[in-house]
C-alpha cells in the first residue's frame, strides 16, 4: 500500500496554500467556498438592504496612502439586529463569528460628524473573509441594540463599551459595569473626562502594607 504525504510535505504544503492548513481537509474540500472575497459579501448586503445605502470603504490606510483591503460598512443603529442576522446567517455572508467589538469616542476628531461608535470585527470561516461594521450614535443617550442574541461572546465587550463609554445595549442580560467600582458614575474612556479623574480615587481608603 502506497504510503500518504508525510507530516513535513503536508506543512510545506500548508504553507503555500493557508487555505488548505485553515481547512484542514483535501484540496477540494479546502477550496470549496474560499473563492468568496468581501466585496461579494457587501454585494449581497446591498441587495438584501438597498434602503440602507450600504457602502464598502477602507478600514484604515497604510503610511504611503494606499488603502487597506481590510473593509467595513456602515449600519444604522436601528437596523442593526436585521443586518447582522443576515450577515450571519446568509449563505453568501456567512459571518460565524464575532471577533471583537470596541467603543471609539470621536470628539474633536477632524471630520468626525457623530460622537461615539461601536466597530464589530466579523469572521467569517465558510468564506475566509472578514467585514467590520460601524454603528454610530450620539448624546445624551447614545444606545445600540445588543448582539448577544446573535454572538453570545458580544456580553463582556457590551459591558466594557457601557461601562467605559456610556452607550448602552437594550436586550443584554446584565448590562453591568465591568471594570469601575459600584457606585462609580462617569465613563472614564470618554475623551471630556479629566485624566486625573473628578476626585473618585480620593473617595476611597488608602491601603498600605500594614493594612493590606
Amino acid at each position: 500500500m502506497r504510503a500518504g504525504p508525510s507530516r513535513a510535505a503536508t506543512r510545506r504544503e500548508n504553507d503555500r496554500n493557508p487555505r488548505l492548513a485553515y481547512a484542514g481537509s483535501s484540496d477540494s474540500e479546502a477550496l470549496d467556498g474560499y473563492d468568496m472575497a468581501t466585496s461579494e459579501a457587501i454585494a449581497a448586503l446591498q441587495a438584501a438592504f438597498p434602503e440602507i445605502g450600504v457602502e464598502g470603504r477602507p478600514l484604515c490606510h497604510h503610511i504611503d496612502g494606499r488603502a487597506s483591503d481590510q473593509t467595513w460598512v456602515r449600519v444604522p443603529p436601528e437596523r442593526l439586529i436585521e443586518v447582522m442576522t443576515f450577515l450571519r446567517d446568509d449563505p453568501r455572508t456567512r459571518f460565524e463569528q464575532l471577533i471583537d467589538l470596541a467603543g471609539v469616542d470621536y470628539l474633536e476628531y477632524p471630520g468626525a460628524t457623530d460622537r461615539f461608535a461601536v466597530v464589530y470585527s466579523l469572521l467569517s470561516h465558510a468564506h475566509n473573509h472578514r467585514l467590520w461594521v460601524k454603528v454610530f450614535v450620539n448624546d445624551p443617550e447614545p444606545t445600540i441594540p445588543s448582539v448577544t442574541g446573535l454572538w453570545a461572546g458580544a456580553n463582556w465587550p457590551e459591558r466594557e463599551v457601557f461601562d467605559l463609554l456610556g452607550i448602552t445595549f437594550p436586550g443584554h442580560p446584565d448590562l453591568r459595569r465591568i471594570f469601575t467600582p459600584e457606585g462609580f458614575r462617569d465613563h472614564p474612556l470618554r475623551k471630556d473626562y479629566p485624566l486625573r479623574g473628578k476626585g473618585e480615587r480620593e473617595a476611597f481608603s488608602v491601603v498600605t502594607r500594614e493594612t493590606a
